[in-house]
């Protein structure tokens, strides 16, 4: 007789912009002038709503908004990587929201996944949480989501509902858009008003949220409860 397969543990996913950093008040020109290096020229600044989107749906968008190419997105992504490496250890450099660092070890010390779900590019998210201190070996790459090519952030919990079947997943975020991308894949979401909604936004039924606290340090003990009873099954 076979024995069965080990249940796989609690996938933790979480959002990186807003969530285990502090939003930066640079980011919007980042995506512009990127795309003004890509295209070989100066443009009128026409930065898109950013929350919750992917680089890649945001450079998608600015693309069109600007008439250019659809071809000039890998070169965009490309000038981007670029500046960030300067950026997020430099002017840029990101801070870590109370209550993360005692969460994401929490987690850890129960034996789960600390991942990744995010919009940025895999060397974007590395240098982000890199340059503000936060230790990236904390987390598993190899089960981590990234969305520099993705025109939605649903792309992204569908794929990680593939690549995780049988785990039980779980997402951290800060915008409704990643309770919707959540909802999307049947993941449960849990939100957290570090970035730029407020804690009765994130109530609202549309942002799909389990649970919702104004931070991890005074929301840490509701969290790390409603996760153990997901893990609980």
């Amino acid at each position: 007789m076979t024995d069965a397969p080990s249940p796989r543990p609690l996938h933790v996913l979480w959002d990186v912009d807003g969530t285990l950093l502090l939003n930066g008040p640079r980011a919007g020109g980042m995506y512009h002038r990127a795309i003004e290096l890509a295209a070989g020229e100066a443009l009128e600044d026409r930065t898109v709503h950013a929350h919750g989107k992917t680089d890649g749906q945001i450079i998608w968008e600015t693309l069109d908004l600007y008439g250019l190419p659809a071809s000039l997105h890998a070169a965009v992504r490309e000038q981007l990587e670029g500046m960030s490496r300067v950026e997020h250890y430099g002017a840029g450099r990101r801070e870590v929201p109370v209550g993360v660092p005692r969460l994401v070890a929490d987690v850890a010390a129960r034996g789960w996944v600390n991942a990744l779900l995010t919009g940025n590019s895999p060397l974007r998210a590395r240098y982000k949480l890199d340059g503000a201190g936060l230790d990236v070996d904390l987390f598993d790459w190899d089960a981590s989501f990234f969305g520099h090519e993705a025109r939605v952030r649903s792309d992204l919990t569908r794929r990680a509902a593939a690549a995780l079947a049988g785990a039980t997943v779980v997402i951290i975020g800060d915008t409704p858009a990643d309770g919707v991308a959540a909802e999307a894949a049947g993941f449960p979401f849990v939100a957290v008003a570090t970035g730029a909604y407020e804690v009765e936004q994130l109530r609202a039924p549309e942002a799909h949220a389990a649970v919702v606290v104004p931070d991890l340090a005074v929301g840490h003990d509701e969290v790390m409860a409603y996760l153990d009873g997901l893990a609980a099954g």
